[in-house]
């Protein structure tokens, strides 16, 4: 029989007051980011999906757009109208995949990138002006954290949308 070291009552209770601390600045971070997209979003003319398919296309593109689908967890039939508004704006353009004539990809247009870092600057040196009050070794482990906890977002999506699929494979993801 192993016997694990146990923790005092005082020390679980500012375990879980901190872990719950955690839960509620992600949260209050989710509100935040939402609303400064949606002001990004306002300022370009897009709407809040829109803006995210455009940065999911910027990041992961060319994509067809059934793989948008699948990243954004929409049907595809509201990427049409999504993709048909993003190529209306210059966003994005649609080309016949070299590889399968039959098949589209959708390409981000990056000459508009621009406009979008003039309007996240104000984010953009924030955070650099509080990452650099971390040493080295904290930032890594808050990248950490970060990533993991994207993770885990990204695994209770898939657990609420019954994983029908809409997870890229690992290997796609970065």
């Amino acid at each position: 029989m192993i016997l694990l070291p146990t923790t005092s009552p005082d020390a679980q209770r500012r375990r879980r007051r901190s872990t719950t601390a955690i839960k509620e600045a992600l949260r209050e971070l989710s509100i935040q980011l939402s609303l400064l997209n949606h002001r990004v979003g306002a300022q370009v003319d897009l709407r809040d999906v829109d803006l995210d398919c455009y940065d999911l296309i910027n990041r992961y593109g060319p994509l067809t757009p059934s793989a948008l689908a699948g990243r954004a967890g929409l049907h595809p039939a509201t990427i049409t109208g999504i993709l048909d508004r993003l190529e209306r704006g210059g966003w994005v353009a649609r080309h016949r995949d070299p590889s399968d004539r039959r098949a589209v990809l959708v390409h981000a247009l990056r000459d508009r990138n621009a406009e979008l870092y003039r309007l996240y600057a104000g984010m953009s040196t924030a955070m650099d002006q509080l990452c650099a009050g971390y040493a080295d070794t904290e930032l890594e482990l808050l990248a950490d954290f970060l990533h993991r906890t994207a993770t885990a977002g990204q695994d209770a999506t898939d657990q609420l949308a019954g994983d029908r699929g809409t997870r890229p494979p690992a290997a796609a993801a970065s």
